[in-house]
């Protein structure tokens, strides 16, 4: 597929619930951490990223990762990985991206707006959420 087949797109990640003090990062294509944020009292993250999207939709971008033909997904890095050597967590989120409702994504090819997934940055241990974490939202702003 060439870059011709593909359109870009301007996505947000929204990590609401976020651990209090604990470093989130999106991952950049070396591994390195990229737009470090950090939640004070738990108030929500916003990661800004532009992605591109062709036919299938298949996703691409500096922080698209993929898993087999059909998965693509978006890592949000945690605690050490984040870049905090001194935090107990050392975590990855998985955010998938391939499976967003077909309308939104039309919607956000036509530049209608931002596509903005949400997910919950806690897991139900109360530690920061980790691995596949699914959405609780996903719309068009």
């Amino acid at each position: 597929m060439t870059p011709n087949d593909q359109t870009e797109i301007a996505l947000r990640i929204v990590v609401e619930h976020p651990v209090p003090g604990v470093p989130h990062s999106l991952q950049a294509k070396d591994d390195t951490p990229l737009d470090p944020k950090v939640s004070l009292a738990g108030e929500p993250l916003a990661f800004n990223i532009t992605v591109r999207v062709g036919p299938g939709p298949k996703f691409f971008g500096d922080q698209v990762r993929r898993e087999g033909p059909v998965r693509r997904f978006v890592y949000v890095r945690i605690g050490q990985s984040a870049g905090d050597g001194q935090s107990t967590w050392n975590r990855r989120m998985k955010i998938d991206v391939h499976d967003i409702a077909k309308d939104l994504l039309d919607r956000a090819i036509r530049g209608e707006g931002v596509l903005e997934i949400t997910v919950n940055g806690t897991a139900k241990d109360g530690t920061p959420a980790c691995a596949t974490v699914a959405r609780t939202d996903q719309r068009l702003h």
